[in-house]
């Protein structure tokens, strides 16, 4: 990626954003906990539950999350994914999607749930990343000349597009494929894919979200987030949530009424503590807080895009790039749904709404960014052992180890005095330079390599 590649890749450049990453997820799941708990309470005691009832499962699924980023993380390298296994991760993808058509379970009116005993799993949360993983490997083998644009065409429909569509046509998630548009649209940028083309995808894309709203009933309903109040039933129908979200905002101006203190959450604003727990911060914090929450989304979009900057290669920066750009998207698509600019779409707050598919799924994505800073660190490290200068001493191998550590302390000598003569601005002698190879060809040579500065001036 010429455009994005920096000028030197030295390991501060790759261990800042590393450590901004995970600063801000931090950071991001802790507010999540508390706002979990502040905004689940009046909903745990209503079902006559404990009221850390809703923190306890967050909290179970945050280590589990944090568990399985860190298998991403640390041992399962990003490459990986671009090799043939990369199909059996596709293939138990396009299966969970094939099981919950089949035997799936209907909760909120949307068939997109699997029952694992007592605890439910949202299989679309998991195959996002990997339809869009899936892309930059397509796009990354058309760029090395793997494939063909033929091959890349039909492997496009066959293993993206047609699990794109059984997806949004069995579950109806039109929010989801929105995300994973996002992603793909991420990965034709950071590929350098011409802008013509990526233009023609968004508007392509935009045309069916809009025809999918206006030919579906219940989608089209939603449109009355432009004027909530006016939905025949005086704002006690359709445009119920948003106007209480709206009364949240409002109560909670711009240092907001206090953690614990909101009213809306006591039952009068639905998935208070899901899909609308943004409003539930503006009411407890105000504005103050809502731009903190946004401000740490964009922290980490900064940081992701820099770990795709100083990826190792060209399919590194794609997945890096485009699964940060989609976990950002999916957060501001989110808080757009809550705040009136979007129609509701059902899709959580990443690291802060309760469920564990999404809180798993959002850890998971952050452990393969990191996978792919891991091995920039790992390419910077082994350039500069490979840049290293190594001296070379001829001296006498058979004559005894006295002879051979003489002439390797007087090689390192020698270049001790190379080193104060440039400090105090006097030439060595060429033959000092060399080590006094000219003077005294026979005790031993010097062979420098090039030096990185060399190296530098080359690039």
């Amino acid at each position: 990626m010429s455009l994005l590649r920096p000028p030197q890749d030295t390991a501060a450049y790759i261990a800042g954003p590393r450590l901004a990453i995970l600063m801000l997820t931090l950071a991001l799941t802790l507010i999540g906990l508390v706002m979990v708990y502040s905004a689940s309470a009046p909903s745990a005691i209503s079902e006559q539950a404990s009221a850390a009832s809703y923190l306890k499962d967050q909290l179970v699924f945050a280590g589990l999350g944090i568990a399985a980023g860190f298998v991403f993380w640390r041992f399962v390298p990003y490459e990986l994914w671009r090799s043939p296994l990369f199909y059996a991760v596709w293939g138990v993808a396009v299966l969970m999607l094939v099981a919950v058509a089949v035997s799936g379970t209907v909760s909120l009116g949307a068939k997109r749930w699997l029952y694992i005993g007592s605890h439910s799993i949202q299989p679309s949360e998991f195959v996002k990343f990997v339809l869009v993983i899936g892309m930059a490997r397509l796009l990354s083998r058309l760029r090395s000349g793997d494939i063909d644009m033929r091959t890349f065409a039909v492997r496009l429909v066959l293993g993206l597009l047609v699990p794109l569509l059984f997806l949004y046509r069995t579950q109806s998630d039109l929010g989801t494929t929105a995300i994973i548009v996002a992603g793909i649209i991420g990965v034709l940028w950071l590929g350098e894919v011409p802008w013509k083309v990526i233009a023609a995808t968004v508007v392509v894309g935009i045309l069916l979200v809009i025809a999918s709203i206006v030919t579906t009933q219940y989608r089209s309903g939603r449109m009355l987030y432009l004027d909530p109040w006016n939905d025949g039933e005086g704002g006690r129908g359709a445009g119920y949530q948003i106007i209480h979200s709206y009364y949240a905002f409002s109560q909670g101006g711009l240092l907001g009424s206090g953690l614990g203190n909101s009213r809306e959450k006591f039952l009068y604003l639905p998935e208070s503590e899901t899909d609308f727990i943004f409003a539930v911060i503006g009411e407890e914090f105000g504005l103050l807080g809502c731009l903190i929450v946004i401000g740490l989304f964009l922290g980490l979009l900064w940081a992701g895009l820099q770990v795709a900057r100083h990826a190792p290669d060209d399919f590194a920066t794609m997945v890096a790039g485009s699964l940060t750009m989609m976990l950002v998207a999916q957060a501001f698509l989110n808080i757009g749904c809550v705040i009136g600019v979007f129609p509701t779409t059902g899709k959580p707050l990443p690291f802060i709404s309760s469920g564990g598919s999404s809180l798993i799924s959002s850890f998971i994505m952050v452990g393969i960014i990191l996978s792919v800073s891991r091995a920039s660190g790992e390419a910077v490290y082994s350039k500069r052992r490979d840049n290293l200068r190594i001296v070379k001493t001829g001296g006498s191998a058979e004559s005894g180890g006295g002879r051979g550590g003489a002439a390797l302390w007087d090689s390192v000598a020698r270049s001790v005095d190379r080193g104060r003569a440039t400090w105090s601005g006097k030439r060595p002698s060429a033959s000092a330079a060399l080590g006094g190879a000219g003077a005294r060809s026979g005790e031993g040579n010097v062979s420098p390599r090039r030096s990185r500065r060399s190296d530098r001036r080359g690039r």
